[in-house]
Order: structure tokens, then C-alpha cells, then sequence
């Protein structure tokens, strides 16, 4: 027996229309059910993704602040001859 199920990665497609007798009946209240569960999952997973990627570009930006601002102090304080490594610039 084969397994129709099989997870391809691709977004389920809902082909088959099912009537209970009634065209327009409960199974236009079904369809409308199913749609209004299916754009509010979708809404929940995107706020979420664009969290995550909110909080991952943040992190990747705090990494390289972190990462160049010693550079940056540096070259600002030569440039002001604030920094030649000793400590006589120092007001006592």
C-alpha cells in the first residue's frame, strides 16, 4: 500500500469538492472554515517568521558592532591624538 501522504515539501492543494447533498450548503460553511483556519495559521507563521528574522538580522548587526567597534575607538582616538599608548594625555 503506497502512502499518499508522503511529505514533498509542497503546500497541500485541496482538489476535491465535497457536497453533503446541498450545493451552497454546509459545504460552503465548511469551505469557508477551513479557509478562515488556513489564513489565520498562515498569518500566526508569518508574524512569527518575521520575528525571527527581525531578531536575527538585530543579532547579526549587534555582532558586528561588537566585532568593529574596538577598530573604530582606535582609529577615532589616533586620528584625535587622544591614543599613542602612554598615559600622558591624561589631565590630572
Amino acid at each position: 500500500m503506497s502512502n499518499d501522504l508522503e511529505d514533498t515539501g509542497e503546500i497541500p492543494i485541496l482538489t476535491d469538492v465535497v457536497f453533503d447533498g446541498e450545493p451552497g450548503g454546509s459545504s460552503q460553511a465548511a469551505a469557508t472554515a477551513i479557509l478562515t483556519e488556513v489564513l489565520k495559521l498562515a498569518d500566526s507563521l508569518l508574524h512569527q517568521a518575521a520575528k525571527d528574522i527581525e531578531a536575527t538580522l538585530f543579532e547579526n548587526v549587534y555582532d558586528r558592532l561588537r566585532a568593529q567597534l574596538p577598530e573604530i575607538v582606535d582609529r577615532v582616538l589616533r586620528a584625535h591624538g587622544a591614543h599613542d599608548g602612554t598615559e600622558s594625555d591624561r589631565a590630572d
